[in-house]
């Protein structure tokens, strides 16, 4: 379980978002929505431990994270962030290989084991197909979802995911969104991830992380969310109109 408790983001002493209470179950997997500039991306990083909280705890099973060393954080802890498409000088498989480096150290050798959890992931993605080719090579897809089978590789119990299916072809969105819930349900993992396309995470989410202009992180189930009305009130304008009943947007007036 992975709770915020007061958690203030931002950088330096210059705040994003205040006073964030949220609880991540295991088993599930959670999506983060939100208009642009809000603060996702500053919230997922911070959770891994890439920015200081300026105030409040993130607690991994009742204890803070600061109460982990950075060896043991990245066994609990992968992410996925977007800049990290832009490795380049190394082949996919080398690329999900990484994901191995908490267990083998950053020059370890990969045991068999290793090589089996690596070609496991990538298969899982998709992109075992183009594990000898440069990573920059790779479409904008197939580098996204290499960076998804690193994370996998990594094996850790939380897995953080900043806008994972942006690059994607609409089809292979759902299909990885798919892919994501049923890890998380198979395995038990803990998986968050930030994401616009707001009809997708309604219908295949177990639970929404929502913040708002204000930043303010409301949180409850895509039903919930939208039942009460919070759904309509944060994306519904004169141009959108949002059913409830149906989960779907429709524009309006043309």
């Amino acid at each position: 379980m992975l709770t915020l408790r007061n958690l203030t983001t931002g950088y330096g002493t210059k705040s994003v978002s205040k006073n964030l209470n949220a609880t991540l179950q295991e088993g599930q997997l959670t999506c983060l929505i939100g208009p642009n500039g809000t603060g996702k991306s500053t919230l997922l990083r911070t959770i891994a431990g890439f920015l200081n909280a300026i105030s409040g705890d993130i607690l991994i099973d009742s204890k803070t994270t600061q109460s982990y060393t950075s060896n043991e954080l990245s066994r609990l802890i992968s992410i996925v962030l977007t800049d990290n498409t832009h490795i380049r000088g190394l082949t996919a498989y080398e690329v999900v290989g990484m994901g191995r480096s908490p267990y083998t150290g950053f020059w370890g050798r990969f045991t068999p084991h290793d090589h089996a959890i690596i070609k496991q992931c990538m298969q899982q993605m998709g992109v075992e197909h183009v594990a000898e080719r440069p990573i920059q090579t790779l479409s904008d897809g197939e580098r996204q979802k290499t960076m998804i089978a690193k994370a996998m590789a990594q094996e850790t119990p939380i897995i953080l995911l900043d806008e994972p299916t942006a690059f994607l072809y609409y089809p292979n969105k759902v299909a990885v969104l798919l892919m994501l819930r049923k890890l998380a349900h198979d395995t038990g993992k803990t998986i968050l991830l930030s994401i616009h396309d707001i009809d997708l995470a309604l219908q295949v989410a177990d639970y929404i992380w929502m913040l708002d202009e204000e930043s303010n992180l409301i949180s409850g189930t895509p039903r919930a969310l939208c039942n009460d009305g919070t759904i309509a009130r944060h994306i519904s304008n004169e141009h959108i109109e949002f059913n409830p009943q149906t989960i779907t947007f429709k524009v309006k007036n043309i």
